[in-house]
C-alpha cells in the first residue's frame, strides 16, 4: 500500500515517549490559523511511500527506539485521512514490537477504517484545538464536535491518550475556556498526561511561500507565567 508522507524525523523526542521515528502524512481538512506546517494541508501533494519502504528505514533506528522506550509516532497533517495506510504500517510495526502512536485532532468522523487502526494503536496523542465550539470554528474553521466525540471513543475504548493544547495569547488561553477544558478532561479515565504546547511562528514562512496570509503575524508567543497558569488551570 502508497501513502503520502509529506517528511520525516528520525531521531523525534517530542512526540509520544523515548526517541520516536516521526512521520508527518500529507493532507489536512482542518485550517488552523497557527498551523505550522501549512504545506501539509494539499491532500495530492506530498512523497509516495510503501509501508515496506517505511518499514525498511525504521528499522535502521529500532535499537535506538528500544533502548529509550520509544517507538513510532505517525502525525501530520492529519493522519486520520489515511487511516488504511496507517493500520497497515502499524500492523507490520507489531510484528517487530514496535510501538505506535498516532498523533491527531481527531476532527474526521470515526469510520470502520478508524475504528481498526486504533486496535494497533498504543497511544493517541490528541490536539484539543478549541473546547468552546464557536472559537474552534473561528480557529480552524471547524466545530470540534468530532474532535471531543473522538475523545470520548478512545476513552471508552481505554486508549491511553495525552492531551495536547496549543496556547495562542487571545486565542486559546482565555481561563474560562481552560477551566472548561479541564472539566471536559476529568470526565475521561484514558488520559495519562496533559500537556501545553506554546504558540511561535516558526512556520509563518511557509504560508508566505505560497502566497497565503498569515493571520497571527502579530501574536506573540506565551509569556513563562502564561504558561504557568494555564498549567495550573489544568493541573499539570
Amino acid at each position: 500500500m502508497i501513502g503520502k508522507v509529506h517528511s520525516i524525523e528520525t531521531f523525534g523526542t517530542v512526540d509520544g515517549p523515548g526517541i520516536r521515528f516521526v512521520i508527518f502524512m500529507q493532507g489536512c481538512t482542518l485550517k488552523c490559523k497557527y498551523c505550522h506546517n501549512r504545506d501539509t494541508w494539499n491532500i495530492n501533494s506530498g512523497t509516495p511511500i510503501s509501508v515496506s519502504e517505511l518499514i525498511k528505514e525504521i528499522q535502521n533506528y529500532k535499537s535506538y527506539m528500544d533502548n529509550s522506550g520509544g517507538g513510532v509516532t505517525v502525525s501530520g497533517g492529519e493522519p486520520l485521512l489515511q487511516a488504511p495506510f496507517v493500520t497497515e504500517l502499524f500492523k507490520e510495526l507489531k510484528k517487530f514490537k514496535i510501538h505506535t502512536v498516532l498523533d491527531t485532532a481527531g476532527s474526521i468522523p470515526i469510520s470502520n477504517e478508524i475504528k481498526e487502526l486504533l486496535k494497533y494503536t498504543d497511544l493517541v496523542l490528541l490536539d484539543i484545538k478549541h473546547i468552546d465550539n464557536s472559537k474552534s470554528i473561528k480557529l480552524t474553521g471547524f466545530s470540534n464536535k468530532n474532535n471531543l466525540e473522538f475523545a470520548k471513543y478512545l476513552n471508552n475504548i481505554k486508549i491511553p491518550v495525552w492531551i495536547r493544547q496549543v496556547l495562542v495569547p487571545g486565542y486559546t488561553d482565555d481561563k474560562f475556556d481552560l477551566e472548561k477544558l479541564k472539566k471536559f478532561i476529568d470526565t475521561l479515565d484514558n488520559v495519562e498526561k496533559i500537556e501545553i504546547l506554546p504558540y511561535h511562528n516558526l512556520g509563518e514562512f511557509k504560508w508566505h511561500e505560497i502566497g497565503e496570509i498569515y493571520e497571527l503575524e502579530n501574536v506573540p508567543s506565551p509569556s513563562q507565567e502564561d504558561i504557568k497558569k494555564a498549567e495550573q488551570i489544568l493541573n499539570i
